[in-house]
């Protein structure tokens, strides 16, 4: 998926692990995380580079059994390149990736993102009481 001087890969091999691992460990939501964490965190999802001209600008994953349910994690473009359409043209092709295709539950979280998600189709939990959760939010705190 090209277009002008922008692409969109799901080739894992012309990711820049390092790039990616700059970012998440400044992240809010992944703060610390350990180059290794993230490596691994890309070796079982489906993940999504986003390229300017060769150099990685733009990283999501979803994790998935393809067959029922998925969570999209990690979605980020740099901010030097925000406000062209990136993260839009980014979600239309996760969404369109074939094996995401029919699935009974997708969901994400996000601090700040809401406008763009609910342009696919995404909105706040229902029935929030049944969902429950185990949280670390420290897991990656260096001692």
């Amino acid at each position: 998926m090209q277009k002008e001087g922008f692409a969109i890969s799901t080739e894992t091999s012309f990711f820049n692990l390092e790039y990616i691992h700059e970012f998440l460990s400044n992240s809010y939501w992944a703060g610390n995380i350990p180059i290794e964490t993230v490596q691994k965190s890309i070796d079982n999802s489906i993940c999504f580079g986003v390229f300017h001209l060769g150099r990685q600008i733009g990283f999501a994953r979803v994790i998935t059994d393809k067959a029922t349910f998925a969570y999209l994690a990690d979605v980020f473009i740099d901010e030097a390149y925000r406000g062209q359409g990136l993260s839009k043209w980014l979600m239309e092709e996760i969404m369109n990736h074939e094996d995401l295709q029919g699935l009974r539950r997708f969901m994400l979280a996000t601090r700040d993102a809401h406008g763009l998600y609910t342009q696919f189709g995404f909105s706040a939990l229902t029935n929030a009481d049944r969902w429950m959760q185990m949280h670390n939010p420290d897991v990656y705190k260096q001692d």
